[in-house]
């Protein structure tokens, strides 16, 4: 039986009228509950005239929610902030339910949707970040005194005591579990430079459609549904582009507006494939009315883990779901970045998009060389119609002469294998 669920957006009264629209904040809310399958009975705004520290909202209208959860039997009241344990905790004495907040609710997502050893680990140490910060001293039934014989820190030691400092050392082995992860991780990213193809990784909001590009694009099945993070561990499969490049795409989890920095933190290890990708595909809504907003909030997220502004150079947006657009509006294209419309349902436009890939990568990646190739060399051209771009061959009575775009690390095997 899933929990019967109110889910509540409060925003200033000052701050209501910012470009993220007070429905779309609310739906998005609603739509992380549905993704846990809560059943949301009921879900509204509440527009505040100032903080309340103790309970977030005012008295008022914490009574008419108290109200509301007694009538409709309601057992889980979600707050779209991010609350202290104070307010946490006077707010379910005074609805009478169990609260949680925004933080919580993605947290929760992400514990029942991670699948690999790494995502658990992921999520277990951004939930015991968040937990950590939960202990304190008016949960009564932490303030009870632990007697011990001193090696569990002494006698008297209280409980609370005692659960933050197991908390920290999960925590520790955790990271030390995590960076040999990353260890892992750059051993196959060593692995793969040996065969060097480029790397292309799909980055957007969460529900973007990411995943389901992923799939056409690579014809790969991973999972793609109409619900906020469906996809969170890291997927890369091969592709090959139109002229012939061979790519690695890499699929992975979504961001979201007020992302808990306990999951920034705790997923680095997950986003080093963005940090490392030779090219961004930030994919993006076109048909959300917040689209604007969405992307602003990748952008945040993306500079906040490069630590600078994202070389725009190395980004195409793409504007998915133009299939959703009303008939005769176009998705507003910038001019400081590539920029194209497609939709992953319908497959519209992707063979444009994997040509405008090429051509961006061939700006960065490739450089031109010329060769000259007897006619018997067949295993040579093959080989280079295989791992270059071909613009041109002229044939000669002997010999053929090719102009071709290459990586710099392809023209060394290849001059080292038919020289």
């Amino acid at each position: 039986m899933t929990a019967r669920t109110l889910v509540l957006h409060p925003v200033l009264a000052s701050k209501a009228s910012t470009e993220r629209s007070l429905h779309a904040a609310l739906e998005e809310a609603v739509g992380l509950a549905a993704a846990i399958a809560l059943e949301v009975v009921h879900a509204s705004v509440a527009r505040l005239q100032r903080i309340v520290p103790a309970t977030y909202i005012g008295k008022g209208k914490l009574e008419e929610l108290a109200a509301l959860v007694g009538a409709e039997e309601i057992t889980l009241a979600v707050i779209d902030c991010a609350l202290t344990p104070v307010q946490q905790r006077n707010l379910e004495k005074g609805l009478g339910c169990k609260v949680i907040d925004r933080t919580a609710l993605i947290l929760e997502i992400f514990g029942a949707r991670a699948r690999t050893a790494e995502g658990k680990l992921q999520v277990e140490l951004a939930s015991l970040t968040y937990q950590k910060s939960r202990l304190v001293r008016s949960w009564t039934h932490l303030e009870r005194q632990r007697g011990g014989f001193g090696f569990l820190g002494g006698p008297g030691e209280s409980q609370i005591e005692l659960d933050r400092r197991m908390i920290g050392d999960r925590i520790i082995k955790i990271k030390n579990q995590l960076a040999n992860v990353v260890r892992t991780r750059e051993l196959h990213r060593a692995t793969r430079r040996e065969v060097p193809y480029p790397l292309v990784a799909l980055v957007g909001y969460t529900n973007a459609g990411k995943s389901t590009l992923f799939n056409r694009l690579t014809k790969a099945d991973v999972m793609a549904q109409d619900m906020l993070f469906a996809t969170l561990d890291p997927t890369i499969r091969g592709c090959t582009l139109p002229g012939g490049m061979k790519v690695m795409l890499s699929d992975t989890v979504g961001f979201i507006s007020n992302l808990p920095t306990e999951l920034i933190a705790a997923f680095r290890a997950t986003l080093e494939e963005v940090l490392n990708a030779d090219l961004l595909l930030h994919v993006r809504d076109s048909a959300h009315e917040d689209s604007a907003a969405q992307k602003a909030d990748v952008m945040g997220v993306l500079k906040e883990l490069f630590g600078r502004d994202h070389a725009l150079d190395h980004l195409i947006e793409v504007h998915n779901k133009i299939d959703l657009l009303p008939e005769g509006v176009a998705p507003h294209y910038p001019d400081s970045v590539s920029s194209i419309g497609v939709s992953a349902v319908t497959g519209e436009a992707v063979q444009d998009l994997l040509q405008l890939v090429e051509q961006s990568l061939s700006r960065q990646l490739l450089e031109e060389q010329h060769y000259t190739l007897p006619h018997s060399a067949g295993r040579a051209m093959a080989w280079l119609h295989a791992n270059a771009q071909v613009l041109a061959r002229k044939d000669m009575e002997e010999h053929a002469m090719f102009t071709v775009l290459i990586s710099p690390a392809n023209h060394a095997r290849f001059v080292r294998q038919f020289q």
